[in-house]
């Protein structure tokens, strides 16, 4: 049977620290040759940089040969069928890695795939991120068991991810967000959910002060994400008053770290200088995108 990574929750709680483990394991310099002799099909609808670089990068890491396909290559679904595509890298390739805008693309693909499909980032979730996430406070903190997250901002595939990985963990993720931009209801629950058996929480207030109170980790994401251009000036006014800056952080624990999945956007979200403040791990975090992401392609194959 083919496993997928489309959503975070296809892995279960108890096989997240193994993994993240093995992505540390990775980055001390541990060798693996999992994807010798295999080809890994990278096929983007959205801009990248980390997620690019970081699952071409892993690949090599591992022995593999990535391919990369941009969104004028394919036309996913407009100049070819999804299932048509998924059947022909099912044939020539190892893995999937999708990046795309509906999550219904990606659950398309995977149900006409026979190799492993990875969720690069969809509207719904971006779990890799999430796995490099945790395999940064787990570094950071030791273990996420028991750290108090503090997600600032857009209630979005990025802060819902993360509350799998974070509550899968036994840790308690608070997500401050304005009304009308709240985690979906139905994430809210099945991170709570997902992390019952190991006694993590996700809990949903609209004051970022009362989120970041006592937070071992400060999270912030930009407001405004690829495909809501639109919605730009709409979201500046909505967020006002949600920026993580040098103040904010001072009400959260002492040693707090303040992290980013970037890009960012420095006067909107964060402060300018932020990613640079000693308590910034932001660029650690996105180094990690490589190792947790290898981590993943080592297990699935």
């Amino acid at each position: 049977m083919v496993s997928h990574f489309l959503k975070f929750s296809d892995i279960a709680p108890d096989e997240i620290q193994p993994l993240l483990n093995r992505a540390i394991e990775l980055k001390s310099g541990v060798v693996s040759n999992a994807l010798a002799g295999k080809s890994i099909a990278i096929l983007f609808e959205k801009p990248s940089l980390r997620t690019k670089l970081s699952f071409w990068v892993g690949a090599e890491k591992l022995g593999g040969h990535p391919v990369h396909f941009s969104p004028e290559e394919v036309g996913l679904g407009k100049r070819e069928p999804v299932a048509d595509v998924a059947q022909v890298m099912s044939r020539m390739s190892d893995i999937a890695v999708i990046r795309t805008f509906a999550h219904s693309t990606i659950e398309e693909f995977a149900l006409n795939a026979s190799i492993p499909v990875i969720n690069a980032l969809t509207d719904a979730e971006h779990p890799c991120q999430a796995l490099a996430d945790t395999q940064t406070i787990t570094e950071q903190l030791g273990s996420v068991s028991g750290a108090r997250v503090a997600f600032v901002g857009d209630g979005n595939n990025v802060a819902a991810s993360l509350g799998y990985a974070v509550a899968g963990l036994g840790g308690h993720l608070i997500v401050a967000s304005p009304d009308g931009y709240t985690l979906p209801v139905e994430d809210l629950e099945g991170a709570n959910a997902y992390g019952a058996t190991s006694g993590g929480t996700v809990t949903q207030v609209t004051s970022p002060q009362e989120a970041v109170s006592n937070a071992d980790i400060v999270y912030t994401d930009v407001w405004t994400s690829m495909g809501q251009e639109a919605e730009t000036a709409k979201r500046l006014v909505a967020f006002a008053g949600y920026q993580v800056n040098p103040a904010l952080l001072d009400q959260a624990a002492a040693g707090v770290k303040f992290m980013h999945d970037l890009p960012a956007h420095p006067g909107e979200e964060i402060s300018h200088g932020l990613l640079y403040d000693p308590r910034s791990v932001a660029f650690d975090q996105a180094e990690n995108r490589l190792w947790a992401q290898a981590a993943l392609m080592d297990k699935l194959i």
